[in-house]
């Protein structure tokens, strides 16, 4: 992920603190260095469930990279890479699920590491997660980090989150239209328009898929607002979505749209 402010930063690492905590698993926040613990504690508890019963267990802790790393002084891949190995097989000795990591690379400016080898480390560190329960968001400061860097990373890792929670995303390809986030009151005039758009570029001779899978909520009104256009007819619709999506639309008539087709898909991260 890359933020703008720390708000996106908070919101995005709350998240996943709390999912992590929700599925029994250790957590760990490296959070930006420059931040004191009780703000990260802080963030931590604010607009979601208290984390002090995980905090107070041991379940979720605050560090750092030089906590990680240490007794080592300097920073090095292979410390850095068996450290999180070990505190992997760790959790699991405890009887944890897996392991999680925020990461804030804030800490790359604080160390002084050129952010090549992080690029590096970025792109060659699959065999921590191959058959084992760890999983990692690496955050990065778009003030600081530069848009060649931010660029490689959203392509080295295999998600990119979105900047904050309850936002909508739209991206598209010639043939398809890909959702992602929550399409609600507050997105659903641009959820109008990225339907509307992706309708006037297929033309009437094409064939145009709206992937629903990575949505998080659809509202009535936007999935009204799909039917309505769907009903002019042309292009033919395919609309890939989650069962329970599927229902929805099916109950606001969507199987008596000769052009438009259902597609039950499970639902995407």
């Amino acid at each position: 992920m890359s933020y703008g402010d720390g708000e996106s930063r908070a919101q995005l690492m709350a998240a996943f603190a709390w999912l992590g905590v929700a599925r029994g698993e250790k957590v760990a926040v490296l959070a930006d260095p420059d931040l004191d613990v009780r703000e990260v504690r802080s963030a931590l508890h604010a607009g979601g469930p208290s984390m002090a019963p995980a905090l107070a267990s041991g379940q979720l802790e605050c560090t750092s990279m030089q906590a990680l790393i240490s007794p080592d002084g300097d920073f090095t891949i292979p410390r850095q890479e068996s450290r999180l190995a070990e505190e992997t097989d760790r959790a699991v000795r405890q009887g944890y699920t897996g392991y999680r990591v925020f990461i804030d690379m804030a800490w790359v400016r604080r160390l002084g590491i050129d952010p090549r080898l992080v690029m590096h480390r970025e792109t060659h560190v699959d065999h921590l997660f191959t058959d084992r329960p760890y999983s990692e968001v690496c955050a990065y400061d778009r003030h600081w980090f530069g848009a060649d860097v931010l660029d490689r990373m959203a392509v080295a890792h295999p998600y990119r989150l979105l900047d904050r929670l309850g936002v909508l995303t739209i991206a598209a390809t010639d043939d398809t239209l890909w959702m992602v986030g929550e399409a609600d009151l507050t997105g659903r005039a641009e959820f109008r328009a990225g339907v509307r758009a992706a309708l006037t570029r297929t033309g009437p001779t094409g064939q145009l898929t709206v992937d629903l899978s990575r949505l998080q909520f659809l509202s009535l009104g936007c999935a009204s607002d799909l039917l309505v256009l769907a009903a002019a007819g042309r292009p033919p619709l395919s609309v890939a979505c989650p069962p329970t999506v599927a229902r929805t639309l099916r109950r606001l008539g969507a199987d008596d749209l000769p052009t438009l087709t259902l597609i039950e898909v499970s639902r995407q991260c």
